[in-house]
């Protein structure tokens, strides 16, 4: 198993870390979608909020270790090799998705600093951003919320287009970062 990307497919460093946030980011969605079904201030309602934001906090810890792998290593070539335009836009899905990794976190850790409320990772409390201050964290919740909403329509389009390249177009794009079969 190669833990650095080649030209022609990722490495397993690269390949886990990017099967390990799409499932941390499934687990993030999750955890404060499902809080809904308990009532306020329940245990289990509290219990999934906390989940998010330490899910969220790892979520914005990994995707350093993400990006350091993504340029310290080649891109595997698309074979054929896709448009212009499909590279291009293929280059701000990835920059958006990261953006998204990294903006979204630290406004929930920004919104829960804001809010007045502890900010837990694991166990640890990590300090406050910025001061209390219900009006910021009012807009800050905003945005957080906008923002996940736009998040679930960037990483659909990013699987929806996986599948188009491997279904319809039938070049290497999902296998690159598929694990390796024996």
């Amino acid at each position: 198993m190669n833990m650095r990307s080649t030209t022609e497919r990722y490495g397993s460093l690269s390949i886990g870390l990017h099967w390990l946030m799409l499932l941390l980011l499934i687990a993030v969605y999750a955890c404060i979608e499902l809080r809904e079904i308990y009532p306020k201030g329940s245990d289990p309602r509290e219990a999934l909020k906390a989940w998010h934001f330490m899910l969220g906090l790892s979520v914005f810890v990994l995707v350093w270790v993400r990006i350091f792998a993504r340029i310290s290593a080649a891109s595997p070539q698309i074979i054929p090799e896709p448009a212009a335009w499909q590279s291009l836009s293929a280059k701000l899905m990835h920059l958006a998705l990261y953006v998204l990794m990294i903006a979204m976190p630290i406004l929930g850790w920004l919104l829960l600093s804001a809010a007045g409320k502890p900010i837990p990772f694991f166990g640890l409390e990590l300090p406050a951003l910025v001061s209390k201050n219900k009006d910021l964290a009012d807009l800050i919740k905003e945005i957080h919320e906008t923002g996940g909403t736009v998040g679930y329509f960037l990483v659909g389009f990013h699987a929806v287009a996986a599948l188009y390249h491997h279904y319809v177009v039938r070049d290497n794009t999902l296998l690159r970062m598929l694990p390796k079969r024996k």
